[in-house]
Order: C-alpha cells, then sequence, then structure tokens
C-alpha cells in the first residue's frame, strides 16, 4: 500500500475530516428527548392542535359551507364515535407494528384528516374525512393511555396523568384563543385554519418520528382479545364513565344554548375557562389521587356529581347553570383514578389489550345514549339528567369496592383474586 503524502500533510488532512451523524441521530441523544415522558407530553400536546381546531369549528362549518341538518351532523358524530367503539382492534394492529410507533402514526393521522377536511366541503367528504381525523383521535388515546401506564411507575402516574392532562389543556387553551381572536379579527377561512392546524399536528409527528428514540417494551405485550374477571370493577366504571361523558358532551352544552340562548362566543369563552381552570387543577387532582387513594377520590367525584346533575334538572339561573357546567367539567380529571386503579391491579403484560378494550366498553354509551336521551329530551329535558345522577349513584357504589391499596390479587373488597382467569374473545391473533 503506497502513500502519496508526506506525515505532516496526512495530519492535516485527518484534522479536516469531520465526521458527521445523521440530524436524527444528533437529536437523539439530546437528554430531554430521550425521556419516556418526552414524548408523553409532545402527544398531550399536539393532539389538540388538531381536534380542538376540528371540534370547534365542526358546527359552523358544516352548515355554512355543506348546508348540514341534524340529520347530517347526527350522521357525522355517530361516524366519529365508531372508531372509539372499535378501538380494540389495537390489538390486531400491535402484531405489525410496535407500541410509540403507532402512538405516533396515529398522530400523524389525526393530523392528515384535519388538514384535508376544509378541501372537502361535502356532505360525503366531511363523512370521509371525519371518520380518517377519528381513527387518528382515538388510536392516540388508546396508546397515550398503554403507554402512560407502562411507562409511568404507580407512584408517580396520578401526578404525571394530571400534568399530561394540564398540557392538553394549556394547548387547547391556545389553539381556541388564537381561534377566538382571528374570528373577531378576520374572516372565516375554514379551509386554511384546517390545513394549518393539521399540518402543524403532522409536523409534530414527523418530528417524534425522527428525534424521539424508540424505547424498547418493557413488557412484552399480549397479542390477543380478552376479558379478565378480576378487572370487572374496572370494565363496569369504564362503561359508567362514557354514560357520563355524553350526558356532558351532548346535553350539558345543550343546555345552556337552548334554554339560556348562550351565544356560540359565550360557549367559546366557557371552553377557554374551562381550560384555563384545568391547566391549574389537574395536576393537583393528580396529588389529591396519590395522597387519598382511588377510592377516596372516586367518591369524591361520583357525590359531587350527583348533586351537580341533580342541580342541571331544575336549574333556572343562567349564572348556575355556567357554575355547574365549569364544575362538571373540571371533575373529568378525577377519571385518572380509574386509570391508575387498573394499572395498580393490571397483569403488566394486559396493558395495551385492556386499554384498547376499554375504549370500546367507554364507547358503547356513545352509540346508544345519545339517540336514546335525545328523545327523553323532548319529552322532559330534566329527566336526562335525573338519568346522570342515576348513573353517578351506581359508580358512586361501585366505587366502594375498591381496596385502600389496590394490587394484583386484591381487586376488589368483595374476594382476591385467584389465578386471574380470562375469557377470551377471540383466539390468539398471531
Amino acid at each position: 500500500m503506497s502513500s502519496s503524502c508526506y506525515p505532516s500533510d496526512c495530519l492535516y488532512s485527518a484534522e479536516l475530516v469531520e465526521v458527521k451523524e445523521p440530524q436524527d441521530k444528533v437529536l437523539k441523544k439530546i437528554p430531554l428527548l430521550s425521556r419516556r415522558k418526552t414524548l408523553l407530553f409532545l402527544l398531550a400536546g399536539a393532539s389538540p392542535i388538531a381536534f380542538a381546531t376540528w371540534q370547534a369549528l365542526l358546527n359552523n362549518f358544516v352548515v355554512e359551507s355543506a348546508s348540514f341538518t341534524g340529520v347530517e351532523i347526527g350522521i357525522l358524530q355517530s361516524l366519529r364515535e365508531i372508531p372509539g367503539f372499535l378501538a380494540f382492534t389495537v390489538v390486531f394492529v400491535l402484531l405489525v407494528i410496535k407500541q410509540q410507533n403507532l402512538a405516533i402514526l396515529a398522530l400523524i393521522v389525526l393530523g392528515l384528516g384535519t388538514a384535508i377536511t376544509g378541501f372537502f366541503p361535502t356532505v360525503l367528504g366531511l363523512y370521509l374525512t371525519t371518520v380518517i381525523m377519528s381513527i387518528g383521535f382515538h388510536y392516540l388515546e388508546t396508546m397515550q393511555t398503554s403507554l402512560s401506564l407502562q411507562w409511568l411507575d404507580k407512584h408517580e402516574a396520578p401526578k404525571v396523568l394530571g400534568q399530561i392532562i394540564a398540557m392538553r389543556s394549556f394547548v387547547s387553551l391556545l389553539v381556541l384563543g388564537g381561534l377566538f381572536w382571528w374570528f373577531r379579527s378576520y374572516d372565516a377561512n375554514y379551509t386554511t385554519i384546517y390545513l394549518v392546524t393539521g399540518v402543524i399536528t403532522v409536523g409534530i409527528g414527523l418530528f417524534c418520528w425522527l428525534a424521539i428514540p424508540h424505547h424498547p417494551d418493557q413488557v412484552v405485550q399480549k397479542k390477543e382479545l380478552f376479558l379478565r374477571k378480576r378487572y370487572w370493577l374496572y370494565y363496569v366504571l369504564t362503561f359508567l364513565a362514557g354514560a357520563r361523558r355524553q350526558i356532558f358532551t351532548v346535553f350539558a352544552g345543550f343546555l345552556l344554548v337552548q334554554k339560556f340562548g348562550f351565544a356560540v362566543d359565550t360557549i367559546v369563552l366557557l371552553f377557554l375557562v374551562n381550560s384555563a381552570l384545568n391547566i391549574w387543577i389537574a395536576p393537583k387532582i393528580g396529588e389529591l389521587i396519590t395522597r387519598i387513594g382511588e377510592r377516596h377520590a372516586l367518591t369524591l367525584e361520583y357525590s359531587g356529581l350527583i348533586l351537580i346533575f341533580l342541580s342541571y334538572a331544575v336549574v333556572e339561573s343562567a349564572v348556575i347553570a355556567v357554575i355547574l357546567y365549569l364544575l362538571d367539567h373540571l371533575f373529568f380529571s378525577m377519571a385518572i383514578a380509574i386509570k391508575t386503579y387498573f394499572q395498580k391491579i393490571a397483569d403488566p403484560a394486559d396493558i395495551a389489550a385492556t386499554s384498547g378494550i376499554s375504549f370500546t366498553i367507554n364507547h358503547i354509551a356513545a352509540v346508544l345514549l345519545p339517540a336514546a336521551l335525545g328523545l327523553m329530551w323532548v319529552i322532559e329535558p330534566g329527566l336526562v339528567f335525573v338519568i346522570g345522577a342515576s348513573i353517578a349513584v351506581m359508580s358512586l357504589l361501585l366505587s366502594q369496592l375498591i381496596p385502600t391499596v389496590p394490587a394484583v390479587g386484591l381487586e376488589t373488597r368483595v374476594w382476591q383474586s385467584g389465578s386471574g382467569s380470562s375469557e377470551k374473545i377471540t383466539g390468539k391473533s398471531g
């Protein structure tokens, strides 16, 4: 082997050689980006950029651009809930893609569905873009719950989950505030707004894909569908929480508009206030759950909900109705306790599959309740909220079965489980 340079020249040439690593590998070495919690917060912050925009503009956009009536909006909302009802299918997707990658891909799909919404101002077009957006949203929510319960220590989980809610509320506040200012200052341009917020969301998803290192599963997750007998209390509380969510989402705001004549800007302002309050109170609720335990936290939530729903049924003051609405929304953060209860009683390998199944259980009410309660609303609106109070009473009674210190083998205060038997819904999927 020959050399054509003197030793001094070779040394000089070597000094000039600079081995540059790809930018994505450099980013992945940044300590902050290497933390699991960083991805959880990025996903939580990115989601409302798209979803809060989609939700806030939807009613005005579909009426002004596609001449929707109650029939079309009802079908659209039903289509939106179908991916949530089918969230159990995440188990089959995990056969071919890792959990972290699926969460990021779901964020990108959420952003894509939002970005293209404004380009399809027709009935069928809006149905299609809604389903795309909803697939991304519900798969993201499912995987974020799964990853949070796997990655967070049981002692820190309530506090961090509260902080994640606060992050989501903070971004929602910025988005809703920006939309409020935009529509007060400029003419509506739905296509541009949907496109910009969707592209930003996709951009954050791509950043997560390139810059966040892949975190291997600490426990290999089961790739099959099952219902475990020892999780029965978690399943029932999840179902009742979904029913409570539907009554608030569909009818509480409708009460303010129909009975008290609140205008659209007032409703947006209430969303802003809710987001601002959650930024402060959600982490406090997480700390409270750590201090007093899941049973006492849920007792506080359901006792408050009974009073709130009964008050909704008879309220005649707009001011009191607003207070009830704000309190009702704040109690949503207490749902952290149901998740952390499951985290404490779960076989770590069950978390991903059960997260998908629980989303399906939660959305059963979304499919069944709105139409049925809508008919009841026509007869007597107060009855809807009496049913809400009844659901809260059932939840309160069942929550008393949660042990002071839940654990595997000590899932309820009634009996201890044996082998953690299960009834499979399907055979193994792979």
